[in-house]
């Protein structure tokens, strides 16, 4: 299968199709849990997303992501906010990578749309707790340190 092109039939499509509306309901849902159980390091102690003000902000970011992604196939090409070459490049520096699907990129460029999407408003949340308007390099950190799915990042920002 090295290389090659699989064509699946409607059925198979569709099977696919609804095993990815069934594992992203499950991210997301997971995602939820972990923002309502979302803990600031004070000395007061930790604190839920609710007592941050961050529930509906929250609340409607996933709702938004999941709607997003239920009608991204049919714009599957046409938005990009970020330059798709400079992705192909990025991926194309890895040794092992030989050749580079045009729907790769693509959908790489939606993967860190929204990682950044998330992670700034995870941020927005520990600025907002802050009392200010302006999101800081410490809210970041913070919002790292603080959501698991970002354990990868502690190294970077150490």
């Amino acid at each position: 299968m090295d290389g090659q092109v699989v064509e699946l039939t409607e059925a198979e499509q569709a099977q696919h199709q609804l095993q990815m509306e069934q594992q992203l309901k499950s991210f997301w849902a997971k995602q939820l849990l972990e923002m309502e159980q979302l803990e600031v390091g004070s000395e007061q102690g930790p604190k839920t997303s609710e007592q941050l003000g961050l529930k509906i902000p929250v609340l409607t970011y996933f709702v938004c992501r999941l709607l997003e992604l239920h009608h991204f196939a049919t714009d599957f090409k046409n938005h990009n906010d970020l330059p798709l070459a400079r992705i192909k490049r990025i991926m194309k520096s890895d040794e092992d990578v030989r050749m580079i699907s045009a729907e790769a990129p693509v959908l790489f460029a939606k993967a860190c749309e929204m990682f950044i999407l998330e992670l700034t408003l995870r941020s927005w949340g520990y600025s907002e707790k802050n009392k200010r308007r302006t999101l800081q390099k410490e809210d970041i950190q913070t919002a790292i340190r603080n959501t698991d799915i970002f354990d990868f990042l502690v190294d970077v920002i150490n």
